[in-house]
């Protein structure tokens, strides 16, 4: 594709561990400049990342696309989810942002889940049961353990609404990343005041939720690090699967595996889930829909992490073996074990380093599939409660689209299909999240659809790699040691 005469949109992925900036062209989706920059997580009790470094990595990585930036017509934030962040009366942090893959916080989900009715009253009301990473139970950890922090928060802010709010001056927030707090009712689309008020939580401190094809308001004059003009529109943004969604163009019925620091699998869906198990979070998506989702806390970072113990390269897995891998090193949201820490188990004096790198892959992608077995099962009873009734039980299952980082390489693809028997699509753009955000902006500049737009831009086109046999004894045997080891796991 080439690029046009513009308009051009900016379309932002502010992660876990960096922020990456795309500036596309509207009318053809090329991508005419792009940048990176990184920000700091600790790795201590908690996981925190100021979220001042978010906005300098943000500014770097638009003055990394030079002039085309400076001809942006709007920008869309997509960024991580569930994030805590507490800012005083001037609007400056007031503390590290809680991210989502803070785990201290479990104590706190499981006592709210247990006083306002138990999971199927959650699941009925805000659509998701609330675990460790909710931003629900990252504001009561907050209140119990450094209170006078929560006591000098003026506002409370996602990842997402704190990287909007500092180019429009504006707190607003989307339903998308909304719908991933656990105050949220996806049942009402408002926030829940008694879900609110059994946190201490004022709703004078939440952003306005911003709907979808909205203008969320738009850049300031007071940004001098920034290449925008005053006046451009900034769209309403939304959390990162929501944004990957939506720059996938997804249609219902499609199943996405996400390879990322965290695992997600998702699909889109026209009803409202409700998953009493809170296995399946459900989130709305950016465009009045809804975007069942199950994440697994150890993907990408966790096996890349062993590949570093053994001194391999992340490519260098050999097959065969009896070893099984449970690679949860940071606590484990699929299966809800928070306490969790990995588990080698199964190794014999032939055992090879390649074997055990190919049993962590193993082990991380049998927890994914296991999540996207419960995401589809529970939009095929949605569906089959729909007027057009389920899926033809005789058409073949659509193929898995596979993204985020670990898409590209080959031993992910090929685990993924090994372990699924099903298709794997992966599409060639890389950077989804930001394309989501972007297809968002554009979406304000021409009234379109943002998904219409990403499939228009045709975002998703990439190789599809055929199925293989499903390798239904590595499955078992995964299974069978995650049964048994409970008490070696560190559940509690």
């Amino acid at each position: 594709m080439s690029a046009t005469d513009g308009p051009y949109v900016v379309g932002v992925d502010s992660s876990t561990q960096s922020t990456k900036v795309l500036v596309v062209d509207v009318a053809t989706g090329a991508v005419v400049a792009s940048g990176q920059a990184p920000h700091t997580v600790t790795t201590g009790a908690g996981r925190e990342s100021d979220p001042e470094q978010w906005f300098e990595a943000l500014c770097a990585a638009l003055a990394q696309c030079g002039e085309a930036a400076h001809r942006a017509a709007a920008v869309a934030v997509g960024g991580q989810q569930h994030g805590l962040v507490t800012l005083d009366a001037r609007g400056r942090p007031v503390r590290p942002a809680l991210l989502w893959n803070d785990v201290r916080s479990a104590p706190q989900a499981r006592r709210l889940v247990e006083e306002l009715g138990g999971a199927r009253a959650w699941a009925d009301r805000c659509g998701s049961v609330p675990g460790a990473s909710f931003t629900v139970s990252k504001w009561a950890w907050l209140t119990e353990h450094e209170p006078e922090a929560a006591a000098a928060t003026a506002a409370v802010r996602l990842p997402h609404d704190y990287l909007t709010g500092r180019l429009t001056g504006t707190g607003t927030t989307d339903r998308g990343d909304a719908s991933g707090t656990g105050w949220w009712a996806s049942a009402t689309e408002a926030y829940d005041e008694e879900v609110l008020a059994s946190v201490g939580l004022d709703p004078a401190l939440l952003p306005r939720v911003v709907g979808p094809g909205e203008v969320a308001g738009t850049v300031r004059e007071s940004h001098g690090d920034l290449p925008f003009s005053t006046g451009t529109l900034v769209a309403a943004g939304t959390g990162d699967n929501a944004a990957a969604a939506l720059g996938l163009g997804l249609l219902p019925g499609t199943p996405v595996l996400s390879l990322g620091t965290s695992g997600t699998v998702y699909a889109v869906s026209r009803r409202r889930p409700a998953d009493p198990t809170g296995t399946v979070a459900g989130f709305a998506d950016a465009r009045g829909g809804w975007l069942p989702l199950a994440c697994t806390l150890n993907c990408t970072q966790a096996v890349d992490r062993i590949a570093t113990l053994l001194g391999l390269d992340r490519e260098a897995v050999e097959a065969g073996g009896t070893a099984t891998v449970l690679p949860y090193l940071d606590g484990e949201r699929t299966p809800d074990l928070p306490h969790a820490s990995g588990l080698l188990t199964g190794v014999r004096q032939d055992t090879t380093g390649g074997q055990l790198l190919q049993a962590a892959y193993d082990g991380a992608v049998h927890a994914l599939l296991d999540a996207l077995d419960r995401v589809l099962a529970v939009d095929a009873e949605d569906a089959a409660d729909g007027p057009a009734g389920g899926a033809d039980p005789a058409a073949p299952p659509a193929p898995l689209v596979l993204i985020g980082g670990g898409a590209r390489g080959t031993a992910w693809q090929e685990t993924v299909r090994r372990l699924s028997g099903r298709a794997v699509r992966i599409p060639e753009a890389r950077e989804l999240v930001a394309l989501g955000a972007a297809a968002q902006a554009a979406g304000l500049l021409t009234g379109e659809d943002p998904a219409a737009v990403a499939r228009r831009w045709d975002t998703a086109r990439g190789s599809v790699l055929d199925p293989v046999e499903r390798d239904e004894e590595t499955l078992r045997r995964i299974s069978g040691v995650l049964a048994d080891a409970g008490p070696l796991l560190g559940a509690r």
